[in-house]
């Protein structure tokens, strides 16, 4: 953080006139121009990272300029240590065999939990909270996390899955109700007036005990589980929009995503602090004891479930050329998911790289903080 403050000055006096162009603002009607043609996920134009995961393809200046998605592949990722983790997000090149995890946000440290191998994912005042990203997409399937969440109130713990377009699919833990999960879906990131999510209670201490929850996402339904045992079922036929006839339903190939991030802050909306449990004591000493707050993630099991299997040679999604904001299309691809080194700051040269860092960093410290 102290290398962050330290930068700004700087970035201050040269960002100006570059984010006119890379670091504009991108939407489904103001896409990006074709010299900065991707939208990030945060939507902001750039080239090279920006067009790699959570890139979206409709705010983008065309369908393709986005990097096509890195196809699903069955396994056990175990988090028992950080090997298979990029902790330097602006350094991945869209080569998801390298890695199986993107640390975008925060750190991650090796940690054992009753003499069991994990990941921590860490919260701090200053630092704000951590996201893991797969490098890996999966259209339909069942998604299984092994985790302990925290137990502070204002600290939320998530495992979900969000798509390019903000299809999103939830399981959050908010604050110090250690007996209770959320559950939660969004159709491309429309908030609906009336909330699809639901508190899951009966749980056993989230906080010290392991517990195995499942996302089991399939064309037609949506499934909610904790250690195998089924808590919540959503029908695609129950999700259409009555004015637009429309299903509103996750359909998008999607990252996995296991983050703690920070609700109960100044920052952020009242409701959204209350949900979450009132503001974060910074007193608090567990807090104090370890110099953060955290999450625990041991293993991430995926099975895909593609509505027809991908041939041979098939290495990614793309989305086809008639796609829309209703009727996204998507398809099997075998082109390459790698952008030309362009994502890696080692080989950006001159002031460039200086402005896709202080880009980085702003657009995610805004996301975080």
């Amino acid at each position: 953080m102290l290398a962050v403050l330290a930068v700004l000055p700087f970035l201050a006096s040269v960002l100006p006139t570059a984010l006119a162009a890379q670091g504009a603002t991108c939407n489904i009607t103001n896409p990006c121009s074709s010299d900065f043609p991707c939208c990030s996920e945060y939507g902001f134009c750039g080239d090279g990272y920006y067009c790699l995961g959570g890139c979206n393809p409709l705010s983008s200046n065309s369908l393709n300029s986005c990097a096509p998605n890195p196809v699903c592949q069955n396994g056990n990722y175990s988090l028992s240590d950080t090997s298979r983790i990029l902790t330097n997000a602006t350094y991945f090149n869209g080569n998801a065999s390298e890695y199986d995890w993107v640390l975008q946000q925060g750190s991650v440290l090796n940690t054992t939990s009753a003499g069991e191998a994990a990941i921590a994912l860490t919260l701090t005042e200053q630092g704000g909270g951590s996201l893991l990203s797969s490098t890996r997409y999966i259209h339909y399937g069942q998604i299984t996390a092994r985790l302990k969440t925290g137990r502070w109130a204002g600290v939320v713990t998530a495992f979900i899955t969000m798509s390019s377009i903000k299809d999103e699919i939830d399981w959050e833990f908010p604050g110090n109700q250690t007996t209770e999960g959320q559950t939660n879906y969004f159709w491309q990131g429309v908030i609906p007036s009336v909330t699809n999510g639901i508190t899951e209670t009966g749980l056993t201490d989230t906080y010290a005990n392991w517990h195995d929850y499942t996302i089991d996402w399939q064309p037609d339904s949506l499934t909610f589980l904790v250690d195998g045992n089924v808590t919540r079922t959503i029908l695609a036929a129950d999700c259409i929009n009555n004015v637009t006839g429309v299903t509103e339903f996750p359909d998008t190939p999607s990252r996995i995503q296991l983050s703690i991030w920070p609700a109960g802050i100044p920052s952020e909306p009242n409701g959204t602090v209350v949900w979450s449990g009132g503001m974060i004591n910074w007193s608090d000493p567990d807090y104090v004891s370890a110099g953060h707050f955290y999450a625990l993630y041991q293993s991430v099991t995926v099975q895909c479930n593609d509505t027809t299997a991908p041939g041979a040679g098939v290495t990614s999604y793309v989305y086809g050329t008639n796609s829309s904001l209703d009727t996204p299309s998507v398809a099997f691809s075998n082109a390459s998911t790698l952008i030309n080194g362009a994502s890696s700051l080692s080989n950006v040269n001159g002031m460039h790289g200086v402005l896709v860092a202080g880009v980085l960093t702003i657009t995610l410290l805004a996301h975080f903080f």
